[in-house]
């Protein structure tokens, strides 16, 4: 389903060039819950950019659901992104003005699905991660929890074919994080293919594999 061939990435400021991924070879299956990890600099956070076609490689192939990312245009990588890949964030990057079924069915918007399907969509989508009664809340009528479930229903809306967590019980409390990582488990355990990025071993022990980077090359997979 996601295989990265030889993956390198490289940044030049002025004459300096850094190099942030080194030779990456990784292989990603239908329904893995694959936890990402590495300490600050690792080379992780790029390499979930790639992952999430945000960023492209400098050299390498990366192919998704047998297509090959890389050499895809802007505008057929932006419509890829909406199509195949869910994000969740840390920090939710939700609209504030917008409800939670107008901010779980942006991604359809998008898509031109027209508004009445769009809500209708998203309205099961958030009863699918208990928000039925908080659907027409704003992000600053919900708690952090409530925040993250909307993220996740927006996440799932167009049936990706991965969902791409960030840090996604970061700003979360403990309890509310044992709540998000249940909810992450159910959705696996209906077939989602997940990639998790954390620091965090504890969550991370929710995955089924860990990923560990550092200075950019995978030392344990």
């Amino acid at each position: 389903m996601i295989e990265l061939k030889n993956i390198k990435k490289t940044y030049k400021t002025g004459v300096i060039e850094y190099t942030a991924l080194k030779n990456i070879n990784l292989k990603i299956n239908r329904n893995d819950y694959v936890a990402l990890m590495g300490t600050s600099g690792s080379g992780k956070s790029t390499l979930m950019n790639i992952l999430g076609a945000l960023d492209t490689p400098t050299s390498g192939s990366y192919t998704l659901q047998n297509k090959a990312v890389e050499q895809l245009n802007d505008e057929e990588l932006s419509e890829f992104r909406n199509k195949e890949i869910g994000f969740v964030f840390q920090t939710f990057n939700l609209l504030p003005k917008l409800n939670a079924v107008e901010n779980v069915a942006l991604p359809l918007l998008y898509a031109d699905i027209p508004k009445k399907e769009r809500n209708t969509r998203a309205e099961l989508m958030l009863e699918r991660v208990g928000l039925t009664e908080q659907k027409y809340n704003k992000p600053n009528e919900m708690s952090g929890g409530q925040r993250q479930r909307v993220a996740i229903a927006r996440a799932l809306i167009n049936n990706p074919s991965i969902i791409l967590a960030d840090e996604p019980t970061g700003n979360l409390d403990s309890k509310t994080s044992l709540e998000i990582m249940q909810l992450f488990k159910e959705l696996h355990q209906a077939g989602n293919t997940i990639i998790l990025v954390t620091h965090e071993l504890d969550i991370a022990e929710y995955a089924q594999k860990t990923i560990v980077l550092k200075d950019g090359e995978i030392i344990e997979k």
